[in-house]
């Protein structure tokens, strides 16, 4: 029974819970990362095939199917990448998410089903989508860098507190002739 107290106590419960929070991550890592490889073998051996069929064509649908299948994957990657940034900094981050929200909303577009001129309100949900991402992702980024120029300011003044001392005669300057000063 003590030992199930000591447990649920802040610092050793929440050390727990980030144990199964990182082990979670990697294993969703793991599982990702082979639903990408297979993905991306499968997306290459049809590719192949498609590129060697004269019945296959390449503009219009079959384009926009093969970029679909692309920017899958490529969202796939991202998702990844959070992952694996959040296991490198325990922390998610932001821009991160917010490019993929960006690649996912993009791909929507450049696959539109046909007819989807029919359908005003998906292409302005669409385009919405596209403005709020785009303005999130440019107020986190300019946070972002406001938050690194001044970590940089403080940087170098801690810097020129620590850093060694200059003589007065260094700094190229002179004591005025008659001052007064130790001996």
């Amino acid at each position: 029974m003590r030992r199930l107290q000591r447990i649920f106590q802040d610092k050793p419960f929440l050390h727990l819970i980030d144990r199964g929070e990182r082990l979670v991550a990697k294993l969703l890592a793991v599982m990702l990362f082979l639903v990408l490889v297979v993905a991306a073998l499968k997306f290459s051996v049809e590719l192949l095939f498609q590129l060697f069929d004269p019945a296959v064509r390449w503009e219009g649908e079959g384009l926009i199917a093969v970029l679909g299948d692309l920017l899958n994957l490529l969202i796939a990657i991202e998702v990844l990448q959070n992952i694996t940034s959040y296991l490198r900094r325990h922390v998610v981050q932001i821009e991160l998410v917010l490019l993929t929200a960006i690649t996912a909303v993009a791909r929507k577009v450049i696959v539109l089903p046909p007819n989807a001129e029919n359908k005003p309100m998906l292409v302005v949900g669409l385009g919405v989508a596209v403005l709020c991402l785009a303005a999130a992702f440019w107020m986190v980024r300019q946070v972002n860098e406001r938050e690194a120029n001044e970590r940089e300011v403080r940087e170098r003044e801690e810097l020129a507190r620590r850093g060694p001392a200059r003589s007065f005669q260094a700094a190229g300057h002179s004591p005025a002739v008659g001052a007064d000063g130790p001996h």
